[in-house]
């Protein structure tokens, strides 16, 4: 059972998220890192069978880790998936535009390739994608997709660029203590010559 704290937490985060945006920024960076951070205690970060969708059908969960992994190579050990179902559990217009997504995304497919997403060939998947991410190949057939898809794509990329994955890909080293400051020799050359004190 969650402790009061994890469940004040989620009690926040569901009434502290923007869904204006078309999934950028729906949570604050602070927010977000501790939602990752009741994700790594639940270790449920692998999205394998130890994780269980508090949100989303088994099909329409394994159909986002699909459509992660395809936006974000990487983002699977980042948990976006479990983040997104989390979320998503927490905040009933999320969980509909992702489950009505979902459902868009093998019906389009099922009339087009006789295929849901997960079954469809990868270039069948790459030709929808293509479709719902340029708006100079959107069609009308496509509309119901493509606010999905900007969805998919602007959670994803938050989560894994707010995740210790995400963060070490980048290089951010954060905040700490140096052993040693010294400035620069150029730097100080620098001043010295700008400086109305200079000789």
């Amino acid at each position: 059972m969650e402790d009061v704290s994890r469940r004040d937490l989620f009690k926040i985060v569901g009434s502290s998220m923007v869904l204006t945006t078309a999934g950028s920024g729906v949570l604050s960076p602070a927010l977000a890192q501790h939602v990752h951070m009741a994700m790594a205690e639940a270790k449920s970060l692998s999205g394998g069978p130890n994780y269980a969708p508090k949100c989303f059908t088994r099909h329409n969960f394994q159909t986002l880790k699909k459509l992660s992994d395809i936006v974000i190579p990487g983002s699977l050990d980042a948990g976006a998936p479990e983040y997104i179902d989390l979320l998503s559990s927490h905040n009933a217009e999320l969980a509909a535009i992702f489950n009505g997504g979902f459902a868009w995304l093998d019906d389009y497919m099922q009339k087009t390739y006789a295929a849901d997403f997960l079954t469809a060939k990868p270039e069948q998947q790459t030709e929808l994608l293509d479709k719902l991410a340029y708006r100079a190949k959107h069609t009308p057939e496509t509309a119901g997709g493509q606010t999905f898809w900007t969805w998919v794509r602007n959670m994803v990329v938050d989560v894994y660029y707010t995740s210790p994955v995400g963060v070490k890909d980048i290089g951010f080293m954060g905040n700490g203590a140096m052993a040693e400051f010294s400035v620069p020799k150029e730097a100080v050359e620098y001043a010295l010559k700008r400086s109305p004190f200079a000789g």
